[in-house]
């Protein structure tokens, strides 16, 4: 029976259209939008080289939203890893109640940042917000604070709010990978008198390598994502003190039209997170050599 080479491209003719029609060729009117003075309104627009690439760098609101997704990133890998690696260690022992409390911990991974932002806009209410309150209940009324309103907390307390999400699903990610761990060596380490610590140290925490590499590369791409929480809560305010790169590029591209600027912001957002994903891809083909 003769093989029917085309069989296998005819069914991948379809998705890869879509893809070149959704992802690759905006990627490319993206970047050459970002050398044009475009509106976003006129029918026509001129090319102006590198001055919005150069206009970046002096511009203070984008520089501040440059330096917030900084701390998105260092909260989504410092915090959220962390404490995620932690309950998933928890979880993946056996005790009464197991199963209840695994979906407990996964209930925010299935609600999205715009409902999320709605829950954590009234649990960071001033006045009668549940943080403020609680602290006020248990006699530190002056810890409580304008979360929202105060420039110098505001992106931490957006964080917060985030990483409600983020450390369910960094709970998530080693929860799988915990399931790969041989369970002879941990039982060998046992055996040669190896404490608690040792045993996770030296023989589950190499053998987690995998998934941290995935959790890692993925949070840092949440981060530099963020977007739909600030705009539910603070739409970058007060004063763009809370702004993202994502939420000034709309800000400049829809709200002030000026597509060029805007372009050229995504531009440079796709570029760094370009770099994150071609860093877990060189990780993910060393570990298919190793095999």
């Amino acid at each position: 029976m003769k093989k029917k080479w085309w069989i296998p491209y005819a069914f991948l003719a379809l998705p890869l259209a879509m893809y070149l029609i959704w992802v690759i060729i905006p990627i490319f009117q993206t970047v050459i939008i970002s050398f044009t003075d475009w509106d976003s309104v006129s029918p026509s627009y001129n090319f102006i080289g590198l001055e919005n690439y150069k206009m970046l760098f002096y511009d203070y609101y984008f520089l501040t939203s440059l330096l917030n997704n900084i701390k998105w990133m260092v909260g989504f890998v410092i915090v959220a890893i962390p404490i995620g690696l932690g309950i998933a260690m928890l979880m993946d022992q056996k005790f009464k109640g197991n199963k209840f409390f695994k979906t407990m911990m996964y209930l925010p991974m299935t609600l999205s940042f715009v409902v999320i932002g709605e829950i954590w806009t009234w649990i960071l209410e001033p006045n009668h917000g549940v943080i403020n309150e609680f602290l006020r209940g248990i006699g530190l009324g002056n810890l409580a604070k304008p979360w929202l309103s105060d420039p110098n907390l505001v992106t931490y307390a957006l964080i917060f709010a985030a990483l409600w999400r983020q450390i369910s699903y960094a709970m998530v990610l080693f929860l799988a990978g915990l399931q790969s761990v041989p369970t002879e060596q941990i039982e060998a380490a046992y055996v040669d008198g190896a404490n608690s610590w040792q045993r996770f140290w030296y023989v589950i925490l190499p053998a987690l390598r995998p998934a941290m590499v995935i959790a890692i590369t993925v949070n840092v791409i949440d981060s530099l994502r963020a977007f739909d929480i600030v705009f539910v809560i603070t739409r970058g305010g007060p004063f763009y003190s809370s702004s993202v790169m994502a939420n000034y590029m709309y800000i400049e591209s829809f709200n002030n039209y000026n597509m060029g600027y805007g372009a050229a912001i995504a531009v440079i957002q796709f570029f760094i997170t370009l770099g994150f994903i071609i860093w877990y891809l060189i990780n993910s083909f060393k570990k298919e050599d190793n095999l």
